[in-house]
């Protein structure tokens, strides 16, 4: 297969997934939004990815991919603990909306070529999304920022959760971050993005995203360190500010860490311990054991379970949890095996970042920004196809005569 460049209309289709796994669920918008047209866009959404990768890549000429396999075994795995409907018919249509985003990755795999395209992708996209959140927040502070959530920043243009809002922030300015230390891009465009970025999750006191952000970031630059005199530096200073921090701001970094919670509260996880020793109590038959008991709102008892694990657990049973885990270590396998690189960075970062937000977030057993993330992580560690050498017609020799050939001069 020819190393072909990406049509832009790639990046269209890109714009659509993270459209549609942006929820239909958060705070009260500043227009009312009803639920039913919000599906409908974000579904919509998924199904005009798919038209459209459909249409640039007609003759189906797909990259194999070790990550994509293991979620289309992931998807099958969720058919078979959903035709049971014990879910209700709901799991099948989530199936469904699985099988569309599946396939749109396995379309958009032909371009997958260890290039910085699906990254800079990702960082507009986000970018633009947050852009919303801002504009949401200067029309009307109060709806952006209302007491149910505890004043922490939602989307009051389109339904976005806190956690949602830290997510996007934290993976933007991370990857923007190694963009700006490999020297893929200036530094007035990367202060256009990290700054307000920053501003917008500081605002969500999403703990789960700044530590992703950090932690992730760490191993990124650390994966650079030794080629790198750029890395060398910024991750000394980092050091140095993260110490006069914690020492000058010590007090006000817990109280922003806690969101006014107490103790007792925040060792459960804000409620989160409780319902995972309910889910894990709860008796099962050796079919749910293993297939689960269908695709689902991420949700136990009533109340959302915000761990992958145990999401992916309760749906999709061990042998989901099996696949979820070995996307993982695959992935995280082969960045450890690559050479020093900036795309190698950027893949330890998105790994390092969904791995870490498994722990108290929901999403890596079904269509979400996580599955997209580590998309764009497989995109960065696909080997560069080797291009196809045009054939050279064969120019028939022409045959000199005898009487013209001239003696070679020594």
């Amino acid at each position: 297969m020819s190393a072909d460049r990406t049509p832009k209309i790639v990046g269209t289709v890109w714009g659509l997934l993270i459209l549609n796994t942006l929820g239909s669920a958060g705070a009260k918008t500043i227009v009312p939004l009803p639920r039913s047209l919000i599906q409908m866009v974000t579904m919509g959404a998924l199904v005009a990815a798919f038209a459209l990768a459909l249409a640039v890549n007609v003759r189906l000429r797909i990259r194999p991919s070790a990550y994509v396999f293991l979620l289309t075994l992931l998807l099958v795995s969720s058919v078979i603990s959903s035709v049971h409907l014990e879910s209700g018919f709901g799991a099948l249509f989530r199936c469904f909306r699985l099988a569309l985003f599946v396939g749109t990755l396995w379309l958009v795999s032909r371009w997958w070529d260890g290039g910085l395209t699906f990254v800079r992708h990702h960082i507009r996209i986000y970018l633009a999304v947050l852009g919303t959140v801002a504009a949401g927040a200067v029309v009307s502070p109060g709806a952006a920022m209302p007491e149910l959530y505890g004043g922490r920043l939602v989307g009051a243009l389109w339904p976005l959760t806190p956690p949602q809002i830290g997510q996007y922030a934290a993976v933007i300015i991370g990857l923007t971050v190694l963009l700006v230390l490999g020297r893929r891009t200036d530094r007035t465009s990367a202060v256009v993005v990290i700054v307000p970025s920053l501003v917008l999750l500081a605002l969500t006191h999403t703990r789960t995203a700044t530590l992703g952000l950090l932690l992730g970031l760490a191993l990124a630059i650390g994966s650079l360190v030794l080629t790198s005199g750029a890395a060398r530096r910024f991750f000394a200073w980092a050091v140095l500010s993260a110490t006069v921090a914690a020492v000058g701001f010590a007090s006000a970094l817990q109280t922003w860490f806690l969101r006014g919670q107490s103790q007792e509260n925040f060792s459960s996880l804000t409620g989160r311990a409780k319902v995972w020793h309910a889910l894990l109590a709860a008796p099962r038959s050796t079919t749910e054991h293993l297939f689960g008991a269908g695709l689902g709102d991420k949700s136990f008892g009533g109340l959302p379970i915000d761990n992958s694990w145990l999401a992916v657990y309760n749906e999709q049973g061990v042998i989901g949890v099996v696949l979820v885990a070995a996307v993982v270590v695959v992935l995280g396998g082969v960045a450890l095996l690559r050479p020093p690189s900036l795309q190698r960075a950027c893949a330890i970062f998105l790994i390092s970042y969904c791995a870490i937000a498994s722990y108290t977030e929901a999403g890596l057993g079904d269509a979400s920004p996580y599955l997209l993330h580590l998309a764009v992580a497989a995109s960065l560690l696909a080997a560069p196809a080797a291009a196809t050498p045009l054939p050279v017609p064969r120019v028939p020799r022409r045959r000199v005569p005898r009487w013209a050939q001239r003696p070679e001069v020594i």
